[in-house]
């Protein structure tokens, strides 16, 4: 099979929700092949190491095999590695913890049913 298109490609293996995410996330020079930021519609082949920003994380993928189609999750592994770390998916559940705490601008302190409210959450209580 001919070799596709980097954004089908990401797509297609669900590292992005739709094709044009993928395009735009090419075009943005999120997505690396080696070290040099790749185009949507660069070829890729099977051994390249793809490096993808997706939200607070870098993902490292590594390129096995070309999918006809989108395919399902449990099928993803046979045609990708994930070289990614494990402190970098660490570092994205943190990033998104702090999201998710985060008070809006001008609000003051929290109350105290806020406080437990995030001592429930976490477990203080």
């Amino acid at each position: 099979m001919d070799d596709p298109r980097l954004d089908k490609w990401l797509w297609s293996v669900r590292v992005f929700k739709t094709r044009p995410e993928a395009t735009a996330a090419c075009r943005a020079g999120k997505v690396l092949i080696g070290e040099l930021e790749a185009k949507p519609g660069r070829d890729i082949h099977a051994g390249e190491t793809v490096t993808v920003k997706v939200g607070a994380m870098t993902r490292t993928l590594k390129v096995i095999a070309h999918p006809r189609s989108r395919v399902a999750a449990k099928q993803v592994p046979e045609f990708m590695a994930d070289l990614t770390s494990a402190a970098e998916y660490e570092r994205a559940k943190q990033a998104g913890l702090e999201h998710m705490l985060a008070r809006e601008r001008g609000k003051g302190r929290p109350t105290k049913r806020d406080r437990r409210e995030m001592g429930r959450l976490f477990g203080f209580e």
